[in-house]
């Protein structure tokens, strides 16, 4: 008993911790605290109601077990992480939002293609990941390759349709001038349409980090080799070691923040003039 209202005291310091800092609008540093502090406190509450309830470990381990499965599995949960992440996740993630911008590229020169495409688009993102997956596992086999196709069609349509509407926001007064300048297709395109159109590529980008990773794990339930994300949390469920489910659910979670703060901090580079990132300064 004494374990869970010590949690509680240690939340409420938290709290008030965090309510002081946010006071503090001149030390920056101080905001990597508030997250810290907010996810110790659901850890050891996590921990204290387990251990004082009796909760079995087969419906909800506590963090000392899933952090000990973390430190004694690593091999494991590597060969999980190149499997699923680096091959299956990144390779999609890559190919699909290339491809997405050449294709809204070509959409942009000629405009029957978008009346004719975008429709398509729409319909192909709504589709569930349920419905695709097992399909292109049976195409392209139970390898990498079917997940990082999967991933392919999942990050293609969205990312295609954030460029498309990026496109179309360059002011006409912006356009008029560079057609006074006499400049080119290809240099309006590169100096303004582009430049334009760079928060919406990234709000693509941004998207297709979670659909990405999402889309590796799912398709790995419908056929995988013996390692993958998605295998080993639908394998280990099965056994009811719901401790190196969520150890591999952890992994997922940190690999996934890790994608999308690298996307933000390469749009803060590359948007820099954008007054959303002059904002935040």
């Amino acid at each position: 008993m004494i374990y869970f209202y010590l949690a509680l005291l240690f939340w409420i310091i938290a709290w008030g911790i965090n309510v002081w800092i946010s006071r503090q609008k001149s030390i920056k540093i101080l905001n990597i605290i508030p997250p810290i502090l907010f996810g110790a406190s659901i850890l050891l509450i996590w921990e204290a109601t387990i251990f004082y309830f009796s909760v079995s470990p087969v419906i909800l381990p506590p963090p000392s077990a899933i952090f000990f499965k973390l430190i004694t599995s690593v091999p494991m949960l590597w060969a999980d992480f190149v499997q699923t992440v680096i091959k299956g996740a990144l390779s999609g993630y890559i190919i699909g939002c290339v491809s997405a911008i050449v294709v809204a590229l070509i959409v942009d020169k000629f405009k029957f293609l978008e009346r004719g495409l975008l429709p398509i688009g729409n319909f192909m993102a709504a589709m569930p990941i349920i419905g695709i997956a097992p399909i292109l596992v049976m195409w392209y086999g139970y390898g990498w390759q079917s997940k990082s196709a999967v991933v392919t069609v999942m990050v293609f349509f969205p990312m295609l349709i954030n460029t498309v509407q990026g496109m179309k926001m360059s002011d006409r007064i912006h356009r008029d001038l560079m057609l006074t300048y006499n400049a080119s297709y290809i240099q309006t395109l590169l100096k303004l349409r582009l430049s334009t159109a760079m928060p919406f590529i990234f709000n693509g980008l941004k998207i297709s980090t979670t659909l990405a990773l999402i889309g590796a794990i799912v398709a790995e339930f419908f056929g995988s080799p013996v390692r993958g994300m998605g295998f080993r949390i639908s394998t280990e469920a099965a056994r009811f070691a719901l401790d190196m489910v969520w150890a591999e659910i952890t992994v997922a979670a940190i690999a996934g923040s890790f994608f999308y703060g690298s996307v933000v901090l390469l749009e803060k580079w590359f948007t820099f003039w954008h007054p959303s990132q002059r904002g935040r300064a």
